[in-house]
């Protein structure tokens, strides 16, 4: 039985290649056009992140995320960008790279406020992540770094402060943040911080690709991740007065150090009312942190079934979301691995406990790929999550390789089949999936408010990507916003359950998805032909229970703790 297997593996590993370039079968349709339209809607920046050509150290490959975030409460999702830099010194004519803040004018446009915000900075960011940390109304952003990290307070008016420093949540124990998330750990209704840590490197001791044996298929490149020392996850506790402290070492946190933490996000994976984090790690087994319920955290990643591939091997993680894609009441997990490699899909039984079924999904074919943001959405609006995965590579070197897909790759969507299966469709949505670019982190959400999901993706040494979905299947949808009371403002945490003539659908409110980004926290069902929603359940992380009858479908709602829809301004 083992053999077959085996064998069976070995056979889909060495025609994925081929495989993975064939159309969707004839049978598969996908009314949805996926547009980039950045440039158009005003966002025309390059994100700058490394040498284009070379890079000395694994610092320069990273690349960056990007959050969407209704900073002005206008109804409009927003656009914040992360951006990097370089190690040697721009030229003098060059203005120094900077995060951007894009103000949505509702018209499917933008306009640059950074300046006006009071968000330039230039340094190595990693991820950005949105919650309102102190519950004033105003979504606050942290953005992890290479060196000091910043908290973005939103004062309200526009514009932010940088209170990293006060708030007590700057300092990385190993130099390089990484994934990140807000989170409300100890269910005290204030927004707690997870700051992973990739790998502790000191560029005055790192070694340089030509000084050691740094090779990727001949090609001398930058070395690491192994042999190089892994980072330290770190988890803040908001003590209620705008400051956290650093309870890592009493969570339980610091006994995975050394994993080389990447994407990170948050869910109730055993439905026990309690968030857990699960951290894609780079050439390391993966941590899937459990709740406790008693402020500390024990890694269950190995016997959960989620830390290795079905083959028993450490994956190089990257990215990682969290959805329920069979509509069973457990949230499942997709993360993105390195090329050679298939992306991994962990299937939740029950109870926190996972079966790999990359491989019966569908998803094993496309193993040419190195993936990095990724997501469960509901692009068509049937009812059922698909899956979007952004690629690129890490080296730019290996343009001088045949074998390989390339510096800049293409996306993956993949449409669910409603039996457990996916297809993917990327060929059918339009020549934005399909062209070459060098992706890293993503963010999904409905910029235009038209009930669909859009995709914003940043890049390395390019410019951003809006891919505006206009989907033609007619199908319908509902969008809601949580508004906490006893529970954090943002309602992170509170889980949805819906129920159509077609069953029943979950999710949860989270700040971290994809690869160090963070979506739009207006939850997205997908109604396909129900006019309205029978019955809503909000499971507060207060313990409120909240129960909505009767919904008509296509609107956005507010649902407030306690209170119910809220009148629309």
């Amino acid at each position: 039985m083992k053999l077959g297997f085996k064998f069976y593996f070995v056979i889909l590993f060495l025609c994925g290649g081929a495989l993975a370039q064939n159309a969707p079968p004839p049978a598969v349709t996908f009314p949805v056009s996926l547009t980039n339209v950045g440039r158009a809607a005003g966002i025309n920046f390059t994100t700058v992140y490394g040498d284009e050509k070379k890079n000395r150290y694994l610092l320069e490959t990273t690349g960056t995320g990007v959050a969407f975030i209704d900073f002005d409460n206008d109804g409009f999702e927003d656009i914040f960008f992360v951006n990097g830099t370089r190690l040697d010194p721009l030229p003098k004519d060059v203005a120094p790279p900077t995060n951007r803040l894009f103000r949505n004018k509702g018209d499917g446009t933008f306009e640059d406020v950074t300046v006006k915000a009071g968000l330039v900075r230039t340094n190595w960011g990693q991820a950005a992540v949105v919650g309102d940390y102190d519950n004033d109304g105003f979504d606050d952003i942290f953005v992890s770094c290479f060196g000091k990290n910043a908290l973005y307070h939103n004062n309200g008016n526009g514009t932010f402060s940088d209170v990293a420093e006060k708030a007590g949540v700057a300092d990385n124990k190993s130099k390089w943040g990484s994934g990140s998330a807000f989170l409300d750990y100890d269910r005290d209704g204030l927004l707690d911080l997870f700051v992973g840590s990739y790998i502790d490197l000191d560029l005055k001791t790192a070694p340089l690709p030509e000084t050691g044996p740094c090779l990727y298929k001949g090609l001398t490149v930058a070395c690491g991740p192994p042999g190089l020392v892994g980072g330290v996850n770190m988890l803040f506790r908001n003590n209620g007065n705008g400051t956290f402290t650093d309870v890592s070492e009493k969570s339980g946190m610091r006994k995975t150090d050394g994993t080389y933490a990447l994407g990170a996000t948050v869910a109730d994976f055993d439905n026990d009312g309690w968030p857990d984090i699960y951290v894609a790690n780079d050439s390391a087994p993966a941590t899937l942190y459990h709740n406790n319920k008693n402020g500390t955290f024990t890694d269950i990643a190995l016997e959960a079934g989620c830390a290795y591939s079905i083959d028993g091997k450490p994956q190089a993680g990257m990215g990682v979301s969290a959805g329920d894609y069979d509509r069973d009441g457990w949230f499942d997990i997709i993360k993105t691995n390195f090329a050679g490699d298939t992306s991994t899909l962990y299937h939740n039984v029950g109870k926190a406990v996972f079966d790999d079924v990359t491989f019966p999904a569908g998803l094993g074919l496309n193993t040419r790929w190195l993936g990095w943001g990724t997501g469960f959405a509901d692009f068509d609006n049937d009812g059922w999550v698909d899956i979007f995965q952004i690629n690129g590579h890490v080296y730019p070197e290996v343009e001088k390789l045949t074998t390989e897909a390339g510096y800049a790759q293409r996306k993956v969507l993949y449409k669910n089949l409603k039996n457990g299966k996916f297809a993917d469709v990327s060929a059918l949505v339009g020549g934005a999936v399909m062209e070459n670019t060098p992706g890293r982190g993503a963010a999904f959400g409905d910029y235009d408010n038209d009930g669909d999901t859009d995709v914003v993706i940043n890049v390395v040494n390019a410019v951003p990507e809006l891919l505006r979905n206009d989907s033609k299947s007619g199908n319908n949808w509902l969008k809601i916003r949580l508004v906490g009371t006893k529970s954090n403002r943002d309602g992170i945490g509170a889980r949805v359950r819906l129920t159509t003539d077609d069953g029943a659908q979950a999710d949860e409110v989270r700040s971290s998805n994809s690869y160090y980004s963070s979506n739009d926290q207006r939850l997205n069902f997908g109604l396909g032909a129900a006019k309205s929603v029978k019955t809503i359940e909000i499971q507060w992380p207060s313990g409120q229970l909240d129960k909505l009858t009767e919904v008509a479908a296509n609107q956005f709602v507010t649902v407030k703790e306690g209170a119910g829809i809220q009148p629309k301004k």
